[in-house]
């Protein structure tokens, strides 16, 4: 009697336990979804004069600059992955960047959305991310 009630507890719970709605992570593709997007960003940025004088790395050192970005961009869509990297303020403090920095840096964010075929709702929700991190990463001028 006591197995027979478990059982329809466990399946009256099984039977209306409502699903999660998929997270911006899993809407974007997933991990190969968020790494598309990574990459696309990556090539728009170093391939832009503007940009260079954050390009005077080793090829380790921009490796893994990419997969500290692609494990970011997956915590933040709700995904499985550890950012491991410094905080924003941290790792941003004192490369001048600059607001038409970020509006550059948004722009090709949005151009590997466009590239990677993703929704109005999620790169809208996605570019909203990014846009908080602003303020910690865009210095005032001195």
């Amino acid at each position: 009697m006591l197995r027979r009630t478990v059982l329809l507890v466990l399946f009256y719970s099984l039977a209306n336990a409502q699903e999660k709605p998929p997270t911006l992570y899993d809407r974007l593709g997933r991990y190969d979804g968020i790494s598309n997007i990574a990459d696309g960003y990556l090539k728009g940025i170093r391939s832009d004069p503007q940009f260079a004088r954050f390009s005077g790395r080793g090829a380790d050192s921009l490796r893994r600059a990419k997969q500290l970005l692609k494990d970011q961009l997956c915590a933040l869509t709700g995904g499985p992955c550890t950012y491991i990297g410094r905080d924003m303020k941290t790792a941003h403090s004192g490369l001048g960047i600059t607001a038409n920095e970020w509006a550059a840096n948004m722009k090709y964010m949005a151009a590997a959305l466009e590239k990677a075929k993703i929704g109005s709702k999620e790169k809208t929700e996605f570019l909203a991310i990014i846009d908080s991190l602003k303020p910690a990463i865009v210095e005032a001028p001195k």
